[in-house]
């Protein structure tokens, strides 16, 4: 963070193990206040990342706020290529039963049934518990009110895959928002370690991520490490190691997760090129650092004592206390599991 007034991020490289192999490093700032750890993609690389920092015993975690941020896959309906997204919910959209779409019944709109039921789109009656995460909603609008003060970047290969969405645009264009430039919205992550592309893909998780949080989830970004983070975060909340409140998600747009008019989806995955990779992660520099001053400019009146939330906290199972607003309901009457000793 050379030029951001909050320190170097390469003053410290403490090692713990348990890290990926590629990133076996937690980098810090010299007076150890700011910290990134890299997982390496995917939902194991996550976990077992989380659980490893989590569990040493190098950091004391208990007031941190976590940026669990990085790139993804953007649905062209409310954000673009360099976009940035902070979510309220992550959804694991592939935690299904699948089909073949060749082999699925005539009557189905897509492959995917979710656990134990018999039809796409209906709720699971068999859940592992890791389905939905929901975060700080107060937390997520102020770092949106922080993040919204960022210079986002843009370039010319950006803008010129961009405007392939607008063909359709004098016709009420349900992909209008692909065309504008990078912005900070509020809307969802969904997860799974399944790198996919096209219209009936990301339709068809749309549409689970809609049904999972009861209507209330808004499906824009693609991810493959957001539900395992968050799993961690939250078993390490009942045993007071982390502070689940404290957790904020967010994602920028490297790349459309369907094609526009006139491309098919082999051509928008593997030929063309959408450009988006350097924007994104530029951007996650940009809107994540102006969250990082947010939080330490104030820390002692605002974020020291945490931020209180306004919503439900946690995952479909209830695990931390309270009610579900998502789900069949708290499958502890409402009360957070205690610790084993």
């Amino acid at each position: 963070m050379p030029n951001s007034g909050l320190g170097d991020l390469n003053a410290m490289n403490v090692s713990v193990p348990g890290l990926s192999p590629k990133y076996p490093y937690v980098r810090c700032t010299g007076d150890g206040s700011i910290c990134q750890v890299t997982t390496c993609e995917g939902e194991i690389n996550a976990a077992s990342t989380m659980m490893a920092l989590v569990l040493s015993n190098k950091f004391d975690l208990r007031k941190t706020y976590f940026l669990v941020a990085g790139i993804a896959g953007v649905n062209p309906r409310y954000s673009t290529i360099g976009g940035v997204a902070l979510a309220r919910f992550a959804v694991q959209v592939a935690l299904q039963y699948e089909f073949d779409a060749r082999e699925m019944p005539d009557n189905f709109t897509t492959g995917y049934v979710s656990y134990g039921t018999m039809m796409p789109n209906s709720y699971p009656t068999i859940l592992y518990g890791t389905e939905v995460m929901e975060v700080n909603q107060a937390l997520r609008d102020m770092a949106y009110d922080f993040a919204i003060k960022a210079n986002l970047t843009d370039n010319d290969d950006s803008r010129s895959y961009r405007a392939r969405y607008g063909i359709l645009k004098s016709k009420g264009n349900v992909f209008a928002e692909a065309t504008n430039g990078p912005s900070v919205v509020k809307c969802d992550s969904a997860t799974s370690d399944v790198y996919y592309s096209g219209a009936l893909l990301s339709e068809a998780f749309e549409n689970i991520t809609t049904v999972l949080t009861n209507g209330t989830g808004v499906y824009c970004m693609t991810a493959q490490e957001d539900n395992a983070t968050l799993e961690v975060l939250l078993r390490m909340h009942i045993h007071r190691m982390v502070d689940f409140g404290r957790v904020i998600v967010m994602r920028t747009g490297s790349n459309f997760d369907r094609p526009p008019p006139g491309v098919t989806p082999y051509e928008h995955l593997l030929v063309l090129q959408q450009n988006g990779f350097v924007v994104a992660i530029q951007n996650i520099y940009q809107a994540g650092i102006e969250i990082v001053k947010g939080i330490t400019e104030a820390w002692n009146t605002t974020f020291d004592k945490g931020v209180k939330p306004c919503n439900y906290l946690g995952n479909v199972w209830g695990t931390l206390g309270g009610h579900p607003d998502f789900g069949p309901g708290s499958i502890t009457n409402g009360l957070a599991v205690i610790p084993a000793v």
